[in-house]
């Protein structure tokens, strides 16, 4: 063979390896999206989702009340036509104040969301990429903190934190979230990494990094991406359920959780105050949830 058929041959082998997991990640995402376009599960939540977000983002576009304008003259009124919600207890109007709950609400879903993903991703990778010791003690350590109950360890923590905010609230949920992306990504790079362009690709000398980069990273984040929908939900109904139990956000915050914390007390002769914050935080929980099973479905070729 001449040295020209050769390096010809192995410029053919290292673009096969460059674009190995490109293609299969482009193919992937690709077929997914044609799917997701004519799914009404998609679609629905989509819509959700895109009102629930630009209503935290712009509360102002879905009322002019000012939420903090509460005179007492108006206390407890029922729903109607000057309150669509009625008014809380102070007089405030109840649909300003569920329109600009959500602020926080999906504030701390995201944040905590995008903290687990950072280290569930670095950790996954490197310890699913490496094996041996690396793995076990990070895996030992995931075991560890897996073991402590979620929303046990969250209000321990929170109750010893004397002002709490977005930022405390979701540093802490991180604490005691991270345990399972971190599993489902160590999942995902040991399944990647046998596929036949990894291969080449470190047969013909590419780092470990660029590896992890350009081959396996891509190529196993779909099922992270799934979890991370459905879990930016759970995340949204955990912060509410710590602010119900008076370890989340605090006066003179607005949210959803503290407005069913205040009218718990009421739910009988005003259940107004616990239906509406109630009904948005299921409806934002619903549209992750419905998100991640149509990005489930999209995703995986066996259900196809």
């Amino acid at each position: 063979m001449s040295e020209t058929q050769a390096g010809q041959d192995q410029a053919t082998a290292t673009e096969q390896a460059q674009a190995g997991g490109d293609v299969a990640t482009s193919s992937l995402w690709g077929d997914a999206w044609r799917q997701l376009r004519s799914s009404p599960m998609f679609i629905i939540s989509a819509l959700l989702l895109v009102t629930f977000i630009v209503m935290a983002i712009a509360p102002q576009l879905f009322t002019s009340v000012d939420p903090r304008s509460c005179p007492l003259s108006n206390s407890l009124q029922r729903p109607g036509g000057d309150h669509w919600f009625g008014t809380d207890v102070q007089g405030c109007d109840y649909y300003a104040r569920v329109v600009y709950g959500a602020r926080i609400s999906m504030t701390v879903g995201m944040l905590v969301t995008a903290g687990t993903l950072l280290i569930a991703i670095v950790l996954g990778l490197v310890a699913g990429f490496y094996g041996g010791w690396i793995d076990a003690i990070i895996s030992r350590v995931v075991d560890m903190v897996f073991a402590l109950p979620f929303i046990l360890g969250a209000i321990v923590f929170l109750n010893v934190i004397e002002n709490r905010g977005v930022w405390q609230i979701s540093f802490v949920l991180i604490i005691f979230s991270w345990t399972t992306m971190t599993r489902l990504m160590r999942s995902s790079v040991i399944a990647a990494k046998s596929n036949e362009y990894v291969s080449a690709a470190r047969a013909l000398g590419a780092s470990d990094v660029r590896i992890m980069r350009q081959h396996i990273l891509p190529n196993a984040l779909a099922p992270l991406v799934v979890y991370a929908t459905v879990f930016i939900g759970l995340i949204i109904a955990a912060e509410a359920t710590l602010t119900f139990l008076g370890v989340g956000v605090q006066l003179p915050s607005i949210s959803w959780g503290l407005q069913l914390s205040e009218a718990q007390s009421r739910i009988l002769t005003h259940p107004h105050l616990v239906l509406f914050p109630a009904i948005f935080v299921g409806l934002t929980v619903f549209a992750f949830v419905m998100m991640g099973d149509a990005l489930r479905d999209a995703l995986d070729p066996k259900q196809r």
